[in-house]
């Protein structure tokens, strides 16, 4: 048998290519829409990948089954459990087999057991492997966003992220007596999760990529409850928030996006001083993806910064509106890796791509950048204290309720564009999260909705912290 691991760690998102050597045959689970590097493994160890499968309609990245099932024919084993709401809508379209609870699937000599696991989502299953080499009992079971190493999933990403009201604690009563099947399970399972630490889809994932079920029943804490009332308060309590992007993931992962094949390139705009005022004046959204403290010296009036790291995929699924056209100034030798980011969260409306020297091109043309100061927290700590700045927290409300700045407004970063009216105009703003990341984006924003009096506290809370500054509870 062949297993191979692959991670994204822009998205937390785990997916798994598993091979039958004997037959060639092979089947990816919880595939991602960008399926190339599956098919490149694929070819490698000369296998050929004729099916994929999901755990479940996922919420926080566009799924890549019904992608290999156009490039490659693969058949699609997907879950039939769940009420009217939790089936596939694009089905017809593809060769596919539905699943239920004790149902059994081949892949070559390569046995795969259904279970169904509802909790995170009502549909949600699982599937026990058993290798084909003169093995006839399970050697491990891909949970998905089931059992993660050291969490469960979250049971409120209905409720949280699409609006559908009490469903967060049905879910949780669903996933106490689904982990209740998975702790009959023997110790000696492997689980491959389809996250890790990093995903919103749980509080608490460890970084570790695989455990054991004995492992898991040890020691994850959400194992160790017996009671369900108390369980349930403990799984709902202090769940991070879901980024508003996850609502979108779900409904078209349930009636299937768009083939890659078949989006419109993105334009290569022009770099001059007309164009982008153009632009800004059409109401798009210009995102620069240079990191802060560049951005911060010196950027286009009415452009938002989100910095092309690790965090970028997460933050331009909460800010992007996804149906208005999206504009990027960055540097143009990363762009197949930013448009394959974003087109995992589904952003396909990208519609053209501005390189860098638009900066020098705009100065030189008569234009002027606009910045803001960044500062420490020993330079601002008096100002607070007599009210002449006022503190906005980015932070999760998780973080907020750990401890914050005296006097500060609670507005989390992704709901910041919703609430700017909230905000007090007359008064000098510091922005600040936990580092200094979060918080410059939320910089960015205001300045791009007209509020220019912008700082950013370097080092954020955790600074604030390490000077001995006071903190309010």
């Amino acid at each position: 048998m062949l297993l191979r691991y692959f991670y994204n760690d822009k998205l937390a998102h785990a997916s798994y290519l598993v091979g039958c050597q004997a037959t060639g045959e092979a089947i990816v689970i919880d595939p991602g829409r960008n399926i190339d590097d599956y098919l490149k493994v694929a070819d490698a160890e000369g296998v050929e990948i004729i099916a994929a499968t999901e755990t479940h309609i996922h919420a926080d990245f566009v799924s890549g089954a019904r992608e290999l099932a156009d490039r490659v024919g693969a058949t699609l084993y997907l879950s039939d459990e769940g009420d009217e709401n939790w089936k596939y809508q694009y089905i017809d379209q593809v060769k596919h087999v539905l699943v239920k609870d004790g149902d059994t699937f081949q892949i070559g000599n390569i046995k795969f057991e259904v279970m169904h696991t509802p909790g995170h989502t009502p549909e949600h299953i699982s599937f026990m492997l058993t290798d084909g080499g003169g093995a006839d009992k399970p050697m491990g079971i891909f949970t998905g966003d089931f059992v993660f190493v050291g969490d469960v999933g979250r049971p409120d990403l209905l409720e949280k992220a699409a609006g559908v009201a009490g469903t967060a604690e049905i879910g949780a009563r669903q996933m106490f007596r689904s982990l209740q099947r998975f702790k009959k399970l023997p110790d000696h399972l492997q689980v491959w999760p389809a996250h890790g630490a990093g995903s919103a889809c749980g509080k608490a994932l460890g970084a570790i990529p695989s455990s054991t079920v004995g492992y898991e029943k040890m020691f994850n804490k959400a194992l160790s409850y017996t009671d369900e009332d108390e369980f349930v308060k403990a799984l709902l309590d202090g769940q991070p928030e879901p980024p508003k992007y996850f609502a979108v993931m779900k409904r078209v992962n349930k009636e299937g996006i768009i083939l890659l094949r078949e989006l419109d390139e993105p334009v290569r705009e022009e770099t001059s001083r007309s164009r982008m005022e153009q632009l800004l004046e059409q109401n798009v959204m210009i995102i620069d993806t240079r990191d802060a403290s560049r951005f911060a010296e010196g950027h286009i009036p009415g452009t938002v910064n989100i910095p092309y790291n690790r965090s970028f995929t997460n933050w331009a699924g909460w800010l992007v509106n996804y149906e208005q056209p999206l504009y990027l100034i960055a540097d143009l030798s990363q762009k197949d890796e930013i448009m394959a980011d974003l087109h995992s969260i589904g952003i396909d409306r990208i519609a053209g791509l501005i390189d860098l020297s638009v900066l020098e091109h705009y100065q030189a043309a008569g234009g002027k950048l606009e910045s803001y100061l960044e500062v420490n927290p020993a330079e601002v700590a008096g100002k607070i204290e007599t009210g002449e700045l006022h503190v906005i927290d980015v932070r999760q409300t998780s973080e907020w309720l750990e401890g914050h700045l005296p006097g500060a407004q609670h507005l989390m970063l992704g709901y910041l564009p919703d609430r700017i009216d909230e905000i007090p105009k007359d008064k000098t703003l510091l922005l600040q999260c936990r580092s200094g990341a979060r918080s410059a984006i939320a910089a960015s924003l205001m300045q791009a909705r007209g509020v220019k009096n912008v700082l950013n506290l370097l080092g954020g809370f955790d600074q604030w912290k390490k000077e001995g500054l006071p903190v309010a509870n």
